[in-house]
Formats: structure tokens, sequence, C-alpha cells
């Protein structure tokens, strides 16, 4: 099937963060309680026609900050070359990976760079290493999750968090966190040129779990730890609404 029209009403749930009182989360319901999951290396055909072997890792992963770069290099350090095929391109001339090699500035902003069409971390098909994130692929040699290797913007997505500073009509004032959808208009106006993707798609909506589990360790790093249980427990009861308020067009059956 096509891709959905992204234009659908959704449930939201807000409450106030358990851990901070000035802070009230404001979380999609129809979106984490989706069939929702990544098929890359399963029938993904990539966000560019031309590139489908390489996902959404085409455009390289802008750093969210100086300390989510400096975690990442503390990773790349332990990569060689039998995990990371592009190894060789970030190498200086006496054979040691170089922040340079990997780094790339675009617009001002630092991010990885991008060699041959892909992300430099990507490792192609057939790589005895393993295809796809070299710094995915460590995360599971390491005994970690990937949250801890791979840049924010990687992990994150396609669960998008944004923040909103509210006033009260008593002028009293609270910081509004929405944890959402991150479909193909949060990539602004480019995110009308992408061949596909994945949120919006029927293709991609074959779960076996809603993406409230499959995500949990994403989302107790995006809210909390309180913050994720009381919204586990408001996912679990909108999934036994009898009545579904407002789900995903995406998912089977619908």
């Amino acid at each position: 099937m096509p891709e959905v029209d992204l234009a659908f009403p959704r449930a939201w749930y807000e409450f106030t963060d358990p851990a901070d009182g000035d802070q009230v989360f404001r979380c999609d319901l129809t979106w984490l309680t989706s069939s929702w999951t990544c098929i890359f290396g399963g029938g993904c055909p990539g966000i560019y026609a031309t590139s489908p072997e390489a996902g959404c890792c085409t455009l390289g992963a802008h750093f969210s900050d100086r300390d989510d770069e400096e975690r990442v290099a503390q990773w790349v350090e332990k990569l060689d070359d039998s995990t990371w095929e592009r190894r060789p391109e970030a190498l200086s001339s006496k054979g040691s990976v170089r922040r340079k090699g990997w780094v790339e500035l675009e617009d001002g902003e630092r991010k990885t760079r991008v060699v041959d069409g892909a992300c430099i971390f990507h490792n192609s098909p057939g790589f005895a290493g393993g295809y796809g994130c070299a710094l995915h692929h460590l995360a599971g040699r390491e005994g970690v999750h990937f949250v801890a290797t791979k840049p924010d913007v990687c992990w994150q997505l396609p669960v998008r968090r944004t923040f909103r500073e509210v006033t009260r009509q008593d002028e009293t004032s609270y910081t509004e966190v929405s944890i959402g959808e991150y479909d193909r208009r949060g990539w602004g106006p480019g995110g009308h040129d992408l061949d596909w993707y994945c949120t919006g798609n029927t293709e991609a909506h074959v779960g076996v779990e809603p993406v409230y589990v499959s995500s949990a360790t994403e989302l107790v790093e995006l809210m909390g730890q309180p913050a994720y249980d009381v919204l586990a427990a408001a996912c679990e009861e909108h999934v036994a609404s009898r009545s579904r308020v407002a789900p995903h067009p995406a998912d089977p059956g619908l």
C-alpha cells in the first residue's frame, strides 16, 4: 500500500513529569501504540531510490551538541577494520583515526562525514563485519544498547522530542515536552523530496510489539524512567480500549 495521508486524528496524553513539576509531557498515543518497526535490511527501500541499501543513512548524522560528538568519539576509538568498512577513509598518514576523517561541516554544523553516498559509518551489504551501521554493530559486540554508541539523532529516530514553553492564563508557566512521530514533515521542506519514508508506510507497520515497548530504552533515555512508567501505563490502557480511539492508519487491518 502507498504512504498514508499524514493528516489524520491522533490521541494525545498529557501528564506532569513525576521527576519535575515544572515539566509536562504531551505524548502521541496513536504513534506510540502503533505497530511501526524499523525494517532496515528487511525490505526498506531507503529514503532515496538511488541508494536503497543505505536506508536513512545517506545524509550523515548531525550532532545535537558537543557532548553528543564526544560520546560518539569515544566509541569510534573501539572500532577496527573488522567492524568498520570505511575506517581507512578516516585514518591519518600515521594510521590513526582522526576526527576530521569522520566529521564534516555542513552549513556550519558538525555531522558525520558522507562517503560514497552514505554516512561513513555505514557498512555496505556483504561486508563481513555486518551490513549497516558500524556503531550499531559495535553496541552488540560491547554488550550495550545502541543509544550509547550512536549519534543522538540516529537512535532517536523516528521518535521525535520537542520542547515548548507554555504560559497559563495566571501567568505561571511550564515546559511542554512532546513525544511523537518523526514523519517526513519533520525534515522540513526537504522531507517532501524523500522517495520513501517509513513512519507513514504500511510496509513498516509490521512490528510484533507497539512502539512504546520496542523503543522502551530510547523513550526512557528521552523521558526518564518515572515518566516512561506513567506513559507505558497510559499506552496499555489505550491498547486495551475497545474503541482504540485514533489508531494509526498505517497499522494492519485499518
